[in-house]
């Protein structure tokens, strides 16, 4: 493949998605700080040097910049983009305070911080009730017993060079009548190289495919599926309960696999950082509009969920720093902040390095 096909298959389809994402986060901590009555002086998504932009008649500078993996927003009082104070804090009119972001009360500090990750989840919620409003409910169509009628890509299934239509006959020898029958021999012989024997048009094929590790430790995949979708109409009222409903149910489910990393239920090399994103995306894209709209969809919850994680650095960082500050009844002291902020920026490129060199095994 090369260069310019990645990039216009994979990269391009990212970046919307990612673009798209950063601007509706940023947009709920703008939002609710102009709401507070709080200046906002830069509104960028990327980071890095300024491609382009422009500047409101509020005074926010509104712009794109060179490394388009992220965004901030950078408020009256900032030092920098992570929010630390600015040391001209206490050199500023009381008009000037009133615009600064950490003059502000708890509350409001906190419903700013909040807002972006709020943001992503009522965008999430509002993506599914038009993907349903428009195009219904997705139901699966079981095609024959033993046909395969989709291929995950880049999975053991297609490595070994299985195709859409293939009808499965045999297993090491041994005859498959149901696809149930496929699924327990596949998820029983994780890492063990099996015999597929499938029928594809008019001959006969012998191929040998590996399952991976699949859902949980010691469960095997190989990445099919006999079954194919289609949309059943629903009403208005059905399609914004069953996005509410979504909503939370993927929030749940990724709780669970968070819950699954840190005891040790999911292997860490199931991590998938920007890479595999990029990768999925593009899958996705040449799928249909509806699914690009589900991945962002179920991509944005991530987001949001991922910056209540209460890692300094991230939105849940600074909301820990605020209910300690309610406790204390003071804020944290300037160093203690600073210490936080560095550890947890550590702590969010040390998993994003790994979650990368993941990626790039699998890819090779």
């Amino acid at each position: 493949m090369d260069i310019l096909n990645v990039i216009w298959t994979y990269v391009i389809p990212f970046l919307v998605v990612l673009t798209i994402l950063v601007f509706v986060h940023e947009l709920g901590h703008y939002l609710i700080a102009r709401r507070c009555g709080v200046r906002v002086e830069v509104f960028s998504i990327g980071f890095g040097p300024e491609i382009f932009g422009r500047t409101d008649k509020a005074g926010t500078r509104w712009k794109f910049s060179a490394i388009p993996l992220g965004g901030y927003v950078k408020m009256f009082g900032d030092a920098d983009a992570a929010s630390t104070p600015s040391s001209e804090l206490t050199r500023m009119t009381p008009e000037e305070q009133d615009q600064a972001f950490h003059s502000k009360t708890l509350g409001q500090r906190s419903w700013i911080v909040a807002g972006g990750p709020l943001a992503n989840f009522i965008f999430a919620f509002f993506a599914l009730a038009v993907l349903y409003g428009f195009y219904g409910e997705r139901v699966p169509i079981v095609g024959e017993p033993t046909a395969i009628e989709w291929v995950a890509p880049g999975s053991p299934a297609e490595t070994a060079g299985l195709q859409t239509g293939d009808r499965i006959l045999q297993i090491d020898e041994r005859e498959i009548t149901s696809f149930e029958e496929i699924v327990a021999v596949v998820q029983g012989a994780l890492g063990q190289p099996l015999e597929v024997l499938v029928q594809r048009g008019a001959e006969e094929l012998t191929l040998v495919v590996t399952p991976e590790m699949g859902s949980s430790r010691d469960v095997g995949r190989i990445g099919i599926s006999n079954a194919r979708f289609e949309y059943n109409p629903v009403g208005a009222f059905d399609a914004v309960w069953m996005a509410a409903a979504e909503t939370v149910r993927v929030t749940g489910f990724i709780l669970q696999v968070v819950g699954e990393f840190i005891s040790g239920a999911r292997r860490s090399d199931e991590l998938a950082g920007p890479l595999g994103i990029a990768q999925v995306s593009g899958q996705v894209a040449e799928r249909g509009l509806d699914q690009v709209i589900l991945w962002t969809a179920y991509l944005s919850i991530n987001l949001g969920l991922l910056n209540l994680f209460p890692i300094p650095m991230l939105d849940g960082g600074h909301l820990l720093f605020y209910a300690i500050e309610r406790v204390r009844g003071r804020p944290l002291g300037q160093r203690a902040q600073e210490y936080g902020f560095r550890i947890g920026l550590a702590l969010v490129l040390a998993l994003m390095l790994f979650a990368t060199w993941n990626d790039i095994l699998r890819l090779t």
